[in-house]
């Protein structure tokens, strides 16, 4: 199997903060990939034009930008990278709120649902 061509990044793209990699943590370990990653992406979609896309992955692919961060490793592609920086992420469990949140400073519009933005 080739060698994935990846890179490493830092914090200053993406923060997972306590509650979300808590949360990470235990998700990965159910889905027996302690070792896996979130991958994040933007996406077109949403009420203001764009979206997140988070999904559970084994690892990063090739181009991907791999950020560990808070015992858990984020991989994002370069394209979506560009929308995120500078973003942190976090998780509730409030009932009516609850869920994994992004606070994105490049988010110049965003819908009242919190799913989606426009930069």
């Amino acid at each position: 199997m080739p060698a994935v061509n990846y890179k490493v990044g830092n914090e200053k793209l993406i923060k997972i903060l306590e509650g979300a990699s808590s949360h990470l943590c235990q998700l990965l370990e159910k889905q027996g990939r302690s070792d896996g990653a979130l991958r994040i992406a933007v996406v077109g979609g949403g009420c203001s034009g764009l979206q997140y896309k988070m999904d559970l992955v084994d690892g990063p692919r090739d181009r991907d930008i791999l950020i560990p961060s808070n015992s858990v490793n984020v991989v994002i592609d370069p394209k979506s990278a560009l929308f995120v920086a500078g973003s942190e992420l976090d998780y509730s469990d409030d009932l009516q709120q609850g869920g994994f949140k992004v606070t994105n400073p490049n988010a110049q519009v965003t819908c009242s649902c919190g799913e989606s933005f426009a930069a």
